[in-house]
């Protein structure tokens, strides 16, 4: 089982920004080619479970459930989304804007104190973004399927946590 240390520029960082780039960058791919704004359909309820891999090879499962609210734009996106394993827990904010198929935006790990940005673009139902925060950074690939996310992140560096899956489901 894989243990998480709860310094802000470590491990936990590192979880922090890869959840919340999880749920943030996933709702960016949801819009279709000609809507007004990226992020119209995603209000609700998403949950799903999904892979963390540790760097040494390790993987642990991980729940995890977000509410989205939407501006009527569906240009603005205020996300809360909470994850879970047998060890970890981690509760994160964001805030993200879509402007001409480019996203910008912000993310706080609450419970933690941790925060950085997002920045990154959608194609149709894919999206490619980058997260960063003080000695982090990762990349996250984002496809959607109708009512389903899927979410792969990868940290870049030396880190902790090598990669992390996730699949979402509206409802």
């Amino acid at each position: 089982m894989a243990v998480f240390s709860l310094k802000p520029s470590a491990s936990c960082l590192k979880k922090a920004v890869i959840a919340s780039a999880i749920l943030l960058i996933s709702a960016q791919a949801q819009a279709e080619p000609g809507s007004e704004g990226p992020f119209l359909g995603l209000s609700g309820h998403w949950s799903g479970a999904g892979t963390i891999t540790m760097a040494n090879g390790a993987t642990e499962r991980i729940r995890c459930k977000a509410a989205y609210a939407v501006n009527a734009t569906g240009k603005s996106l205020q996300q809360t989304l909470r994850c879970a394993s047998d060890s970890y827990r981690l509760e994160i904010s964001t805030n993200v804007i879509s402007e001409g198929g480019s996203l910008s935006g912000s993310w706080a790990e609450v419970t933690r104190g941790v925060a950085g940005n997002i920045s990154g673009r959608a194609s149709g139902a894919e999206i490619v973004a980058n997260v960063a925060a003080a000695g982090f950074a990762a990349r996250l690939d984002v496809r959607i399927q109708g009512d389903k996310q899927s979410v792969s992140i990868r940290p870049q560096g030396d880190t902790e946590v090598s990669a992390v899956s996730i699949a979402l489901r509206k409802g």
